[in-house]
């Protein structure tokens, strides 16, 4: 028997790595002799350096930068196992959680930290990054990040605009000259899972700007600002961002990513399971096992446990997903490659409970099923 698990983190509980560990207790008292590979995975939102660092064996480095505020902030990176490859969420240095819900306020918010975070890496040695952008508290379109990295953005005259999306009104030229030389020796894929242009109806003014605290009057003058900002990219660079799917990203810095780094948009979930090369263990697998904090109808987008099951289907293979709670419409999993479903929770019990014990849960969760798996092989086996 051998078995691959491959979990994602259960947020605010357990890591993925560690979630993999008690998977794997489970699945020992059932399968004392079975081959078990633990491969954390993650989505490209909270706890994907984290995955992608204990699946390759690689460090997290914590590093001060510039928060979203401009008010230092202690962020980490993480570099994988090959040495020169560097994982970073946006969020860790510029995320929505890092503002006070009295100082959210998307004109003046900025990305400067994205960019000191990559100079960091790029200390270290790294020349390939994954960059998760989900969570942001900005809409300055990338500016700060491109700001950070050496990218001249200066006024009519010619002074740098000031860090924030409203100041992006204010733009007049771009140039890249003084960037970081190191950058053009670099690749960047982007872990992006919404589909948003940069501006618009359903840009990221319209869309994110409210829940960062962005008033109607506040939406406009961001949106048009960044339509001026794309304007001038257009112009300088001569690159039309402005309607690319997941340009609108955390703010608009989809766009920046992709006007100064040339970066690789793609969904986080795959862009993981490559780095960790999954497909690779599922080849002699007998069976899959994966685990995250809630199935619901939400988990065929862009979710790892689904990109999991997915992969795992190329080889028919057998998929057991462990969830903490189930949503409504979570029998859509079912049509995503996952043929069961076992919940953690064993008797009534608390959200603090179910948290402080999630490590056991998991374990007892994974024995039972396994169990049942094994009876189901004993009736179906001839006499």
């Amino acid at each position: 028997m051998r078995i691959v698990i491959a979990p994602q983190s259960l947020k605010g509980s357990l890591t993925a790595a560690q979630a993999g560990r008690a998977i794997a207790q489970g699945a020992r008292a059932v399968y004392p002799q079975a081959e078990i590979a633990i491969v954390p995975v993650a989505d490209g939102g909270e706890g994907t350096v984290q995955a992608l660092v204990d699946a390759t064996g690689g460090k997290i480095v914590q590093h001060s930068v510039t928060g979203p505020l401009g008010e230092p902030v202690t962020a980490f990176y993480g570099i994988l196992g090959d040495g020169r490859t560097a994982a970073i969420e946006m969020a860790a240095c510029a995320g929505l959680p890092l503002v006070p819900p009295e100082r959210r306020d998307p004109r003046i918010t900025t990305t400067y930290g994205v960019g000191e975070l990559i100079l960091a890496a790029l200390e270290q040695g790294s020349r390939h990054f994954i960059i998760g952008i989900g969570g942001s508290a900005t809409n300055d379109g990338g500016a700060g990040m491109a700001q950070a990295l050496g990218a001249s953005l200066t006024n009519s005259q010619g002074l740098p605009v000031a860090r924030g999306g409203a100041a992006l009104g204010t733009l007049h030229h771009i140039s890249t000259d003084s960037m970081d030389a190191r950058l053009q020796g670099c690749t960047f894929e982007i872990a992006c899972d919404v589909n948003n242009p940069l501006t618009g109806p359903t840009g990221a003014s319209a869309v994110y700007g409210p829940q960062k605290g962005a008033t109607p009057a506040m939406v406009t003058e961001l949106d048009n600002a960044l339509a001026h900002y794309a304007a001038v990219i257009e112009r300088d660079l001569g690159l039309s961002v402005r309607d690319i799917p997941g340009a609108g990203a955390a703010g608009g810095l989809g766009a920046a990513l992709l006007a100064f780094l040339h970066a690789t948009l793609r969904p986080g979930a795959q862009i993981v399971l490559e780095a960790v090369k999954l497909e690779e263990h599922l080849r002699l697998a007998d069976l899959v096992i994966t685990a995250e904090g809630q199935l619901d109808s939400q988990t065929a987008y862009g979710k790892s446990v689904g990109a999991v099951a997915a992969l795992a289907k190329r080889y028919a293979l057998p998929v057991l997903a462990l969830a903490g709670s189930l949503g409504d419409d979570y029998q859509t999993v079912y049509h995503l490659g996952i043929d069961a479903i076992a919940t953690l929770p064993s008797k009534p019990m608390t959200l603090n409970y179910a948290m402080e014990h999630a490590a056991q849960l998991t374990a007892d969760a994974t024995e039972r099923a396994l169990r049942l798996i094994q009876t189901g092989n004993k009736l179906n086996s001839p006499s």
